[in-house]
């Protein structure tokens, strides 16, 4: 079974910072390629930053030079270092992976249950 945990939500100032966290479980982490989504009320899912095996991260344009992505393939972990939050971030984030669950497995999508994120004074 495939589970990803996301933790580090909560409340902020605008300006100020959060990291989130998603341990993952199930899936072949080194080889997944790992993104934060996000959805706010009334909106759509949307990407926010992906990294792939190798390391290469991309970004939605509004939360370039103000997030970073990164993993650490020991700890089956990515992380999403949030910076200078805007209210507009606010949105419950999500976190997916694309990879297998064995060596001859398929490929396939997996969702974590989501934290929220609120910016707000």
């Amino acid at each position: 079974q495939v589970q990803l945990v996301e933790s580090g939500g909560g409340l902020v100032q605008p300006g100020g910072s959060l990291r989130l966290s998603c341990v993952s479980s199930g899936i072949i982490f080194s080889s997944s390629v790992m993104s934060w989504y996000r959805q706010a009320p009334g909106d759509k899912r949307e990407l926010v930053a992906r990294i792939d095996g190798g390391g290469g991260p991309y970004y939605t344009d509004s939360v370039k030079g103000r997030f970073t992505i990164s993993r650490d393939n020991a700890k089956d972990t990515v992380y999403l270092q949030m910076n200078s939050l805007k209210r507009e971030d606010t949105a419950i984030y999500y976190c997916n992976a694309f990879g297998r669950r064995s060596v001859f497995g398929g490929m396939d999508f997996y969702w974590g249950q989501g934290t929220q994120v609120t910016v707000s004074s």
